[in-house]
């Protein structure tokens, strides 16, 4: 559904984003993920037709944002971090108006504007002042005001920036429900909305892809390093192993099926050797790890399965 490829943008000498590529599936939503300044914002500008890359080639539903700008903006709707909003309006009338500019036919339009009143629980406030309504309430109408055009899909730049702990709760909720039914990317620094919301996470950081996260449950499962293309497991098993020098223990390890790579805690002239295997999350290792160890007359004093926390793996991609 959306898909970039090799994307830069500069700002005169200063290189906002730096040959960026990922891809969004139909019917995902994916949260987009970094440390303020990291080029979140400048991403959705590109995807949504604000502003052009200085290279690359980004398609939205099979459009190319540069070539077909008109056809990409038909199919999106964007809500940017500062909602677009006309405080003397009433909810109704703005969404109305909304509605006209996006192009949606006359007889349309009072079927839409209900479904997405509905949809973003603002039936009490239709008529109501939009300078008179809460931050939340506010979010609500610049989430209808995205949805009122019936887009496949949605970019959401901070959806939940400056909102009440109810609000945001209010907010995510909204935003699984939209997600049944459209593809959704939304940008965020908060690691505990995006592990309530989504079920993949791109990382970014200083311009740069650093990662591809998924999820399960709210769990990091595995992810995939943007940079060096090396897989980073969120579930490792830490051993103690004497009996033989590191140096004799480290390739056999390492030849154990589903074994992604080792790492090494201990000094090699130490007596015990301590190791960290980070392997296939679908893969459970420990029977085969302890055989081999076992069966090479080594013995092993100590294994343990750890969970790499999100908050963990958001450090270590972005570091």
């Amino acid at each position: 559904m959306i898909e970039v490829q090799n994307i830069t943008k500069n700002y005169g000498p200063f290189q906002a984003l730096k040959n960026i590529s990922f891809q969004v599936d139909k019917g995902q939503i994916v949260g987009f993920l970094g440390p303020n300044g990291a080029g979140k914002t400048t991403t959705m500008r590109i995807l949504t037709c604000f502003m052009p890359a200085s290279s690359g080639r980004v398609t939205v539903a099979g459009y190319d944002v540069f070539k077909e700008s008109r056809e990409v903006r038909k199919c999106i709707g964007y809500l940017p971090e500062n909602v677009p909003l006309y405080p003397e309006m009433t909810v109704t009338k703005y969404l109305r108006y909304m509605a006209k500019i996006r192009s949606v036919p006359r007889r349309n339009i009072k079927g839409q504007l209900d479904e997405v009143i509905e949809a973003c629980g603002l039936i009490e406030r239709r008529h109501q002042i939009i300078g008179q309504l809460s931050r939340g309430f506010r979010q609500r109408v610049g989430l209808a005001q995205a949805l009122i055009h019936a887009p496949d899909v949605l970019i959401l730049d901070e959806p939940t920036s400056g909102l009440d702990p109810r609000q945001i709760v209010e907010i995510r909720e909204l935003i699984k429900t939209l997600g049944k039914e459209r593809t959704i990317l939304f940008s965020t620094h908060i690691l505990p909305e995006a592990r309530m919301t989504c079920e993949r996470l791109i990382v970014i950081s200083r311009g740069e892809v650093t990662g591809d996260v998924q999820l399960e449950g709210g769990r990091a499962v595995s992810s995939q390093s943007g940079t060096e293309n090396l897989p980073v497991t969120a579930l490792t098993l830490s051993l103690e192993i004497t009996g033989t020098s590191a140096d004799e223990i480290r390739p056999v390890l390492t030849d154990i099926p589903d074994v992604l790579r080792i790492e090494q805690t201990s000094d090699d002239t130490a007596d015990t050797a301590t190791f960290h295997l980070h392997y296939t999350p679908t893969s459970d290792v420990r029977a085969e790890v302890a055989e081999t160890v076992v069966g090479h007359g080594w013995r092993l004093l100590e294994m343990h399965t750890t969970e790499v926390s999100l908050e963990e793996l958001f450090l270590s991609l972005t570091a």
